[in-house]
């Protein structure tokens, strides 16, 4: 969107690092209050859908005014591409959870940055640098060492699902790559409505009872709306590997939150694999950002 790249002063490399941290550190709550919540899962996914989709949908009213209709239809064949991708993977990352256990979804989900790269080297002909295939090595070796002990053979549906869910993640940010000159948020926006309207078939209960009635919505606004417009803008300015490992952030800070306030101790495991990924990540993004960089136009 115009208002984002109006920033000159600012190296592409900069402007997508920083939306890329900021939207991880919106998402880090997540899991803290997924875990406070009591809400079924279908019905956490429907309004995982519905919020967001309101949400962002006003703030695109309010943002495009006249030109909002045309907004929607200027996301081409590139934005339905890319909303069913976001529904997908949305949908499959849950499926995946009720069939086998978190420690091989998350581990799953850690492929992603390395099927970016693969896919971004293919169809964008963007070829990562051998700094960016070592930091998606150590970085997968340590999500991998995080949930070591807790690996399970699983149920080998929700196994896939989870890769699945790795694959669309790579894909979602690859096609944001590919159409970086395309404002593809109303996609997104449409992704999160098929979001819900999959989930509703599935939910027995409504009804947000008792504190559900704020977790829920904070959840929704804060640690989901807020960071799907932020990563749906990030791949424009950097390339989508780089996007995804960001959000292996949240493999550390996520138990943090939780270790915070419901004082559940993180493992040692956690700490040491957390140390390694976030060193990892800092230590890429800083030469990242210290190579000569040209301003955006």
């Amino acid at each position: 969107m115009e208002r984002f790249e109006s920033l000159n002063k600012f190296s592409d490399q900069q402007k997508g690092s920083l939306l890329a941290f900021i939207a991880v550190m919106f998402i880090t709550p997540d899991t803290l209050l997924i875990r406070l919540s009591n809400i079924e899962t279908w019905g956490m996914l429907f309004y995982r859908g519905i919020i967001p989709f309101f949400v962002v949908f006003f703030g695109l009213l309010i943002f495009y005014r006249q030109n909002f209709i045309n907004a929607f239809f200027k996301v081409g064949t590139i934005g339905i591409f890319y909303a069913i991708s976001f529904s997908i993977c949305n949908i499959t990352f849950i499926i995946s959870i009720q069939n086998t256990n978190v420690a091989n979804t998350l581990i799953m989900i850690a492929l992603a940055p390395m099927l970016s790269a693969i896919l971004g080297a293919i169809f964008l002909k963007e070829i990562p640098g051998n700094r960016t295939w070592i930091a998606i090595f150590i970085t997968f070796f340590a999500v991998l060492f995080i949930f070591y002990d807790s690996i399970k053979i699983g149920n080998l549906f929700g196994n896939i699902m989870g890769f699945v869910t790795a694959a669309g993640l790579a894909v979602n940010a690859v096609l944001i790559r590919y159409a970086k000159d395309r404002d593809l948020l109303p996609s997104a926006v449409m992704g999160k409505l098929g979001v819900a309207v999959f989930a509703y078939f599935f939910v027995e209960n409504f009804n947000l009872i008792g504190s559900d009635q704020i977790y829920i919505p904070l959840m929704c606004i804060v640690c989901v709306a807020l960071p799907f417009v932020l990563v749906t803008i990030a791949p424009r300015f950097i390339p989508a590997e780089e996007v995804n490992l960001f959000f292996l952030l949240e493999t550390i800070i996520g138990p943090i939150w939780v270790w915070l306030v419901i004082k559940e101790q993180p493992t040692f495991e956690t700490i040491i694999g957390g140390i390694i990924i976030i060193t990892t990540i800092g230590i890429h993004s800083f030469l990242k950002l210290k190579e000569p960089q040209k301003l955006s136009n």
